[in-house]
This record gives C-alpha cells, sequence and structure tokens, in this order.
C-alpha cells in the first residue's frame, strides 16, 4: 500500500500558551517545517506556529 501525501501535524503557538491548531501538509512538496502567522486566542494577538508532530 502508498504512502498517504497528505499528513497532519499540529501548528503549536511560538508564545508559549499552549495553544495550537491541527492542520494537513502535503509531506512531498512541503518538506521543510511548516511556520504560519495565526491568531493566538489565549495570547490575543498574532503570533507564529510552529509545526510539530502529533502525539
Amino acid at each position: 500500500m502508498a504512502k498517504a501525501t497528505t499528513i497532519k501535524i499540529k501548528l503549536e503557538s511560538t508564545a508559549d500558551t499552549g495553544f495550537y491548531y491541527v492542520t494537513k501538509k502535503n509531506s512531498r512538496t512541503m518538506t521543510d517545517k511548516m511556520v504560519k502567522r495565526k491568531f493566538d486566542p489565549v495570547a490575543r494577538k498574532h503570533v507564529d506556529f510552529k509545526e510539530t508532530k502529533i502525539k
């Protein structure tokens, strides 16, 4: 069976609030770690979210 092209990842806040988003990414085209600037409702501002693995 073939390996899936999209994988689930966790985008964790760099503001150390513990808030995270769960999203998908194409592991074949995006080989590096994903960094997105999104809203953190705990910190109540836009911060960078870095990719971590889902445990």
